[in-house]
């Protein structure tokens, strides 16, 4: 008997358990409505806000006069750790703002140009899509 209850335990247990392209979807979609919070916030404030990325985590920077600020006291867009880092990010078309790290600018204006960024780990890869008005879609 104890046996049985044993293996269903872990049998739930291992299912509450989200894998790795799950647990990346998630982070893909926390990511996809916070930048359309920072394009929304780009628009009101009048000055561009960029989404900032590299292996561990990402950012959020506001563009103040002539240089960068972290937002690292805002309650929605401080900066956040990837629970499974390091993740790969490549943005496709590749002019919309590949360095290292990857930096993606959203401007006062309220059409950008769509992208496509990509996350990947060793074992997953997620997909949000822009269309340049505003909506975010994760894939």
């Amino acid at each position: 008997m104890l046996v049985i209850v044993g293996i269903t335990m872990g049998v739930i247990s291992f299912n509450a358990m989200p894998d790795e392209r799950q647990q990346l979807h998630n982070e893909a979609q926390r990511i996809a409505l916070l930048m359309q919070l920072a394009r929304d916030e780009a628009i009101v404030r009048n000055r561009p806000i960029a989404f900032e990325s590299g292996g561990d985590g990402y950012r959020f920077l506001l563009r103040d006069e002539n240089k960068w600020q972290g937002l690292d006291n805002d309650e929605l867009l401080h900066p956040r750790s990837f629970k499974r880092a390091p993740v790969a990010l490549s943005i496709s078309p590749s002019s919309a703002g590949e360095s290292n790290p990857l930096r993606i600018v959203f401007g006062r204006e309220p059409v950008d140009k769509p992208f496509v960024l990509t996350l990947a780990t060793a074992q997953a890869a997620v997909t949000i899509r822009a269309d340049g008005v505003g909506h975010f879609t994760v894939e």
